[in-house]
């Protein structure tokens, strides 16, 4: 998945009612506008308007259907995108570290503190340091 791509879908899921009518589509098989307007209390317009966006994004489906048009997820592109982000989320030093523990070599890398032992351990010297 580019860049481009990446972000048209971050963006259409952005909008916390395109978010919502995703939701929406994805929870059953098919959808038509008058369904989610319905289920969303939105005007028509608006509706169209969002289901535009996510099928640009490519996030979504439609076929007609004699007079309706049904909606559905891409569930490719929704694997595509969670892998990006995936991805995006583990930066390069996790990776280093994963491979070394992997390899068995966990013993020589440095733990990282919680917030929580770190602001003990800085207490706890404190403490120390004021006795003296």
């Amino acid at each position: 998945m580019n860049r481009q791509q990446f972000e048209k879908i971050s963006k259409a899921l952005a909008d916390e009612t395109r978010l919502r009518i995703f939701e929406a589509i994805s929870s059953r098989p098919k959808m038509t506008c008058g369904d989610i307007v319905s289920l969303r209390g939105v005007t028509p317009a608006t509706v169209s308007h969002h289901l535009k966006v996510l099928y640009d994004a490519g996030l979504i489906e439609c076929r007609k259907v004699g007079q309706f048009v049904h909606s559905q997820p891409v569930p490719e592109t929704i694997a595509k995108y969670a892998e990006a982000l995936s991805k995006m989320a583990k930066p390069k030093c996790i990776k280093a570290r994963s491979k070394k523990i992997q390899a068995g070599e966990s013993e020589n890398l440095p733990m990282l503190e919680s917030s929580t032992t770190a602001a003990a351990k800085s207490a706890a010297g404190h403490a120390s340091a004021s006795k003296t």
